[in-house]
C-alpha cells in the first residue's frame, strides 16, 4: 500500500512538472517582480499623485506611477483589499480623480516595476535570441473596458521597447499571460543598475505609440526619439474621474507559459523590498541604534540595516522642526531633542551597517546613548536605494 501510495505521488509530481514545462527552472524563486501581491507599503498605504506630485514610489514598495512629460491628470494611488479571489489579499489600485481628455502627443501616465540589471543578466533568458521568452501574468481589473497594453524597455545599450495588448471588460476581473521575446539588438549589464522597466499603459499620446506594432521590438531613438509604452489602441484610462483600476499577482519569468503565482511570505517579501528602501521609526519611542557622542552637541549612530541595500542610499526623515521628532536617551537618563539628521558623508557600508550624525546640546563627549523617536508615531528615517 505504501509503495503504490509513493507511485501515486511521483505521478503527480511529474505531471504538475509536464504542466509548468521544462523551461520554467525552479517551482520557487520563478517570480522576478518584486511585492507582486502587492502585501509591503512601507511608505504609506495611500497617495494623491500628479505630475511632480507624488510621483515615482510613493505607496506600494516597488511599484512606480510615471506621468511622462508633464503629463496632465491625476489618480489616488493605494494598496487595496479588492481582489480577484482569495488567493490574494491585497490589491494596487488607481482613482482618477483629476480627468484628461486631451492628451499631449509626447504625454503619458504608467505604472512601473523597474528590475535590476543583474537580475535580468542572470535570469536564465537568453535575451538575444528571438525564440526565448519572458512570461508576464497578472490579475487586472478597470472601469473603463478596452485595450490596454504592457511593454519592455530596456535600460542598457540602445534603449528598445516591445509593446503587448490584452482586453478589459468593465468591472470584471482578468487573468491576463503576455510572452515577451527576445531580440538581438538588447542587452544588459551584470551590475546593479536599472535593467528593464516592465511598465503597464493607462495614457499613451500619439509619440509613445509611433510605429509600434504588438509584439515586435523597436528602437526609443526612431521617429520622435519618444520611449514607446503602448499602441495605437491603448485606451485613455485617465478620461474620466470614475475610473478605476486595480492590479494584483504580477509576475515575471523566464520561459514560454505563464506559471501559477509564487506566494511568498510577507516577511520574505519586505525582506526583498527592503534593498531598495528601508524604514524604521512608527513607534512611540522606537529605538534606532546605540552609538556615542563625539561632543556636546553631536552623536554618531550606526544603524544596522537589516539586508543589504542595492547601493549607498539616500536619507529622508521626517520633519524635524520643534525638536520633538528625535531624541537621544543618554547616560544621564533623559531625552535630548534632536534638531538635526544627515548620513556620514564616509564610511557608509550599504551592506551590513550605515552612519548617521544628530545634532542636539547637552551631551557628554565620549558617553553612550540611543537615537530614539521622540513619543512621536508619525517619526520615521527613510533609506532609500531604489533604482
Amino acid at each position: 500500500m505504501t509503495k503504490s501510495r509513493d507511485i501515486a505521488d511521483l505521478g503527480a509530481v511529474t505531471t504538475r512538472l509536464d504542466t509548468v514545462g521544462a523551461s520554467s527552472g525552479a517551482l520557487s524563486n520563478r517570480n522576478l517582480v518584486i511585492n507582486g501581491a502587492m502585501q509591503v507599503a512601507q511608505r504609506g498605504t495611500s497617495a494623491a499623485t500628479a505630475n511632480s506630485s507624488n510621483e515615482g514610489y510613493n505607496t506600494l514598495d516597488r511599484w512606480y506611477i510615471l506621468y511622462s512629460s508633464s503629463a496632465g491628470g491625476a489618480a489616488t494611488m493605494s494598496q487595496d483589499t479588492t481582489v480577484p479571489n482569495k488567493s490574494f489579499t491585497n490589491s494596487l489600485k488607481l482613482d482618477v480623480t483629476t480627468a484628461d481628455t486631451s492628451v499631449d502627443v509626447n504625454h503619458a501616465i504608467t505604472l512601473q516595476c523597474r528590475i535590476e540589471a543583474q537580475d535580468i543578466a542572470n535570469s536564465g533568458w537568453d535575451y538575444t535570441n528571438s525564440d526565448s521568452n519572458m512570461s508576464v501574468s497578472f490579475w487586472a481589473r478597470s472601469v473603463k473596458a478596452g485595450t490596454y497594453c504592457v511593454f519592455f524597455l530596456t535600460d542598457d545599450g540602445t534603449q528598445k521597447s516591445l509593446v503587448q495588448e490584452y482586453t478589459l471588460e468593465a468591472n470584471t476581473w482578468k487573468y491576463v499571460t503576455l510572452t515577451f521575446k527576445g531580440d538581438s539588438g538588447i542587452s544588459f549589464n551584470n551590475d546593479n543598475g536599472l535593467g528593464l522597466y516592465v511598465g503597464w499603459a493607462l495614457v499613451a499620446g500619439s509619440n509613445r505609440y509611433q510605429s509600434a506594432t504588438a509584439g515586435t521590438w523597436i528602437e526609443r531613438s526612431s521617429g520622435n526619439g519618444q520611449a514607446r509604452y503602448a499602441t495605437s489602441n491603448q485606451v485613455n484610462f485617465f478620461d474620466s474621474t470614475s475610473n478605476d483600476f486595480y492590479l494584483t499577482g504580477v509576475q515575471l519569468e523566464v520561459g514560454d507559459t505563464a506559471t501559477d503565482f509564487e506566494h511568498r511570505t510577507f516577511g520574505d517579501e519586505l525582506a526583498r523590498c527592503q534593498r531598495y528602501l528601508y524604514r524604521v521609526g512608527g513607534a512611540t519611542y522606537t529605538r534606532i541604534g546605540t552609538g556615542f557622542s563625539y561632543s556636546a552637541g553631536a552623536h554618531n549612530t550606526p544603524v544596522p540595516l537589516p539586508v543589504s541595500m542595492r547601493a549607498i542610499p539616500t536619507l529622508t526623515t521626517s520633519d524635524l522642526s520643534g525638536g520633538s521628532t528625535f531624541a537621544v536617551y543618554h547616560a544621564a537618563a533623559s531625552l535630548a531633542a534632536v534638531s538635526n539628521i544627515v548620513m556620514e558623508s564616509s564610511g557608509t557600508d550599504p551592506t551590513h551597517v550605515l552612519s548617521i550624525n544628530s545634532t542636539t546640546s547637552g551631551l557628554t563627549q565620549g558617553n553612550v546613548g540611543i537615537l530614539v523617536t521622540n513619543n512621536n508615531t508619525s517619526a520615521f528615517l527613510q533609506f532609500d536605494a531604489e533604482l
